[in-house]
């Protein structure tokens, strides 16, 4: 047989894989699921996080026809359960619950992040975003957000700002606040919004960054004292406190997104369907209430390709802020 026989049979050959694997494919799309789907969630149960996937989970497996079931595996600011995740076979019966840090932030944070959140992951369907509040201790002698940045100015390292832990929003929020305003602040990592909390209103945190829902009943108490919102603009349900824009501070905004994820090489016929029904879930109006309730924003056009996109970008700005921050974990 000769060289130009050979090369036509080889590509024969190729195409036939080609359509092969295509129509294998397909067929997998048309009849998935067959049975449930695993969703991880990398953080504890509780708070945000936890609702909020668990109630996506339950429409979306309404849609499907088949149940999701919400796996918490905590740690490393999420990276543990996304790690894991990742190395789940690509046959669409596993999501991940991704977010800024997972996904972006944890690569610079933390040295041994064993996973690629751009290689190990199909992007399917953002969820919502969030601005954080930030609150201080009543008793503190800063009331308005140019009084705090001139008081850290003036003593650098002194305060004291609490998190829900290394890697997540809480922190991560602080992080560029830090960066966008040119203070020094001590970072004191807990376990949950609650331990810390309850430290800054007992005095021994000065200030820290979270959810509307998780700040307000204690805002509405007396107990903490609200300065600014971390969006582009006042919240709804709390329009009495400015935006970090507004007071002159742009570069401070930001806000806690989250979205869902695949393996890599899931085939693109789950993918669209896994994301149409993610699409039709944050427009259900149990969804909604939801999502509003924690004072969020449904993310309800970014998905597949652009959200693969807003992933990038998102790597490139919190590698900044995290290398200006010197804010890297062991």
């Amino acid at each position: 047989m000769d060289k130009f026989w050979k090369k036509a049979l080889a590509g024969l050959c190729a195409a036939a894989a080609t359509l092969a694997t295509l129509g294998a494919a397909h067929a997998a799309g048309e009849t998935w699921p067959t049975r449930p789907i695993t969703f991880v969630v990398p953080f504890t149960p509780g708070g945000i996080t936890d609702n909020t996937s668990r109630v996506l989970a339950k429409i979306v497996g309404d849609k499907l026809g088949q149940p999701v079931v919400v796996d918490n595996r905590p740690g490393a600011g999420g990276s543990i359960g996304v790690e894991a995740a990742s190395r789940q076979p690509p046959d669409g019966y596993t999501m991940i619950y991704g977010t800024q840090g997972t996904q972006a932030a944890n690569l610079a944070l933390y040295k041994n992040i064993r996973y690629d959140p751009v290689k190990d992951f199909v992007p399917v369907h953002a969820m919502s975003e969030t601005p954080l509040i930030l609150v201080v201790n009543p008793s503190r002698p800063f009331k308005t957000v140019p009084e705090l940045i001139a008081y850290a100015k003036a003593n650098p390292g002194k305060l004291n700002f609490g998190s829900a832990g290394p890697g997540t929003g809480t922190h991560l929020t602080a992080e560029l606040f830090q960066v966008a305003t040119g203070i020094k602040m001590t970072h004191v990592p807990y376990k949950g919004s609650s331990p810390a909390l309850t430290d800054l209103m007992g005095g021994n945190l000065d200030l820290m960054f979270d959810y509307p829902v998780v700040v307000m009943p204690f805002v509405k108490a007396g107990k903490l004292k609200p300065l600014a919102v971390t969006g582009k603009t006042r919240l709804a349900i709390a329009p009495e406190i400015p935006s970090v824009s507004e007071l002159g501070f742009p570069k401070a905004e930001s806000t806690a997104w989250s979205a869902v994820f695949v393996p890599a090489r899931t085939p693109p016929e789950i993918v669209k369907r896994l994301g149409d029904a993610i699409a039709l879930a944050i427009a259900d109006p149990e969804m909604q209430q939801v999502t509003e309730k924690f004072g969020s924003v449904p993310l309800k056009d970014l998905r597949d390709a652009r959200l693969g996109e807003f992933v990038k970008s998102e790597m490139v700005r919190w590698r900044e802020v995290v290398q200006e921050s010197g804010a890297r974990l062991e």
